[in-house]
């Protein structure tokens, strides 16, 4: 090895999700991420317990970055209705999942494992995702345009309603051909659900 130099988080994880996305998730070891590094798989070890700490690590930053920032602009925005801004906030979800499947697999499967494995991870990530609903409830809720529904639980039940849409357990229903169709269908009848006056 001939690269000693102290290496931040930030350059093992960049590293780590570049062999990750060239071996895969499953056969990728510390020692190939130390290799591409040219670092010892010791110097690792000191940022990293194990090999599925460093996994869950790669797959947290990527779901901040490729799913909740994303998300978090639409959530912030000022852009059409509150309705507008939640149906839009679902398809982005719904949207980014379905691409990282097809497009980047090796990433989505460390994801799919990950949510099996790592349930901290996951849950901080939901609460996240579920924080952001609710900023988009509460201001239909003061623009009178969504019910007075207690926000948090009304954007848990929303999250959870559309499940079968973004959770990786049920990615291989994405591309059946009613899929969008069901969508709309669950779409139709929350929004009858939580809309102050009825849904045209």
């Amino acid at each position: 090895m001939s690269n000693e130099l102290p290496l931040s988080k930030e350059q093992i994880l960049d590293t780590a999700e570049q062999v990750l996305r060239r071996f895969g998730p499953d056969k990728t070891s510390v020692l190939d991420v130390a290799r591409a590094l040219q670092v010892s798989h010791g110097t690792l070890y000191r940022h990293f317990s194990s090999k599925a700490s460093l996994r869950e690590a790669v797959t947290d930053r990527w779901l901040t970055r490729s799913i909740a920032e994303p998300l978090a602009d639409i959530a912030n925005g000022t852009d059409g209705s509150y309705s507008v801004r939640l149906r839009l906030w679902l398809q982005t979800l719904i949207g980014c999942k379905r691409t990282y499947a097809s497009d980047d697999p090796e990433m989505f499967a460390m994801y799919a494992a990950v949510t099996e494995s790592a349930a901290e991870i996951i849950e901080a990530h939901l609460d996240h995702l579920i924080g952001q609903i609710t900023t988009i409830i509460e201001g239909g809720i003061r623009a009178g345009e969504f019910k007075a529904l207690e926000p948090r639980e009304t954007a848990r039940a929303i999250f959870l309603a559309f499940l079968h849409f973004h959770h990786p357990a049920h990615f291989r229903q994405w591309t059946n051909e009613r899929i969008d169709a069901d969508f709309d269908a669950v779409w139709r009848l929350l929004l009858g659900g939580i809309t102050s006056v009825p849904s045209h």
